[in-house]
């Protein structure tokens, strides 16, 4: 893909950090691919020295993920879990979801149907 398809595909991830009840939430949309995982990373992982040490990343509106995402995925919860911390994955589509399971992440990293689950677990 050129810079030029890249430019004509504004936006095609966001990710929204926030902080409930002492969690960083991360809301995604759209697609998590290698052109965009370091977007996902610094949205999990924030852009200081300190690791948040709970984190929900809600994919509830991710339509697509290939490898790129499973290894930023991987990364920040060997961060966060050598800080003594936590990441949990909500509301994955069946298309993200069937990819977490293809290669085992979800045995690996909690995921829950709905982000209220995720939190109250």
């Amino acid at each position: 893909m050129t810079d030029n398809q890249k430019a004509d595909r504004p936006g095609r991830l966001s990710a929204e950090p926030r902080v409930v009840d002492g969690v960083r939430v991360v809301t995604v949309r759209g697609e998590i691919d290698h052109d965009v995982r370091d977007v996902l990373s610094q949205a999990l992982l924030g852009t200081n020295d300190a690791v948040p040490p709970r984190i929900v990343v809600d994919l509830s509106g991710v339509t697509f993920m290939d490898s790129s995402g499973i290894n930023v995925f991987v990364a920040a919860y060997q961060q966060v879990s050598a800080a003594q911390g936590w990441l949990r994955i909500a509301g994955a589509q069946d298309s993200v979801l069937g990819v977490l399971q293809l290669v085992g992440v979800d045995d690996v990293i909690p995921c829950h149907p709905t982000l209220d689950q995720a939190l109250d677990t």
